[in-house]
C-alpha cells in the first residue's frame, strides 16, 4: 500500500454517469480517495453514507470526495441513487486504480483467504501527494476521523 509522501498515482475511469474522471483534473484541490469492495453490501452502504453525512464538511473545505470499487458504472448509478450520494464514485473493473494505490491484498474471510480490495482511504494534497493514509479503513467512523485529522491541522 503507498505511504504518505509518495505521488499519487493519476488514473481515468469511468464514473456512473460513463464521463471519464482523472485523479489530475483536480490538481489544486485537496482530494479524498476511498477504495472499497462492493456497492450495495452492509459495510460499504454504510461508509458510503457516512461519507454522504460529512459531505458538507468536506465540501466546506473545498475537499473532493472519490469512491472506487471494481463494481460498473450501472452499480454506481444505482448505488449513488439509492442513496442519494453527492459525491463522486468511479468504476475501476481492471483494476488500475486499486493496484496502482495497493489496495488489493489477500483478505482472509471464515478461515479461507482470497483477494480483494481492502478498505482504505488516502488524502491527497492540492500538488498530488499523498498526505494521510488510513490503511484498514472502518466504514462507520472513516469519514469522520479524516475531518477531525483535517480539522485539527494534521
Amino acid at each position: 500500500m503507498l505511504t504518505a509522501g509518495t505521488k499519487a498515482p493519476d488514473f481515468t475511469l469511468r464514473d456512473k454517469d460513463g464521463r471519464e474522471v482523472s485523479l489530475s483534473d483536480f490538481l489544486g484541490k485537496k482530494v479524498v480517495l476511498y477504495f472499497y469492495p462492493r456497492d450495495n453490501t452492509p459495510g460499504c452502504t454504510r461508509q458510503a453514507c457516512a461519507f454522504k453525512e460529512a459531505y458538507e464538511g468536506f465540501r466546506s473545505q473545498d475537499i473532493v470526495v472519490i469512491g472506487i470499487s471494481k463494481d460498473s458504472e450501472a452499480s454506481h448509478q444505482k448505488f449513488a441513487e439509492k442513496y442519494q450520494l453527492p459525491f463522486i464514485l468511479l468504476s475501476d473493473p481492471q483494476r488500475q486504480a486499486i493496484e496502482a494505490y495497493g489496495a488489493w491484498q489477500e483478505k482472509k474471510l471464515y478461515g479461507k483467504v482470497s483477494m480483494g480490495v481492502v478498505r482504505s482511504t488516502f488524502v491527497i494534497d492540492e500538488q498530488g501527494v499523498i498526505e494521510k493514509v488510513f490503511p484498514k479503513a472502518k466504514p462507520d467512523t472513516n469519514a469522520a476521523e479524516i475531518l477531525t485529522w483535517l480539522e485539527e491541522g494534521r
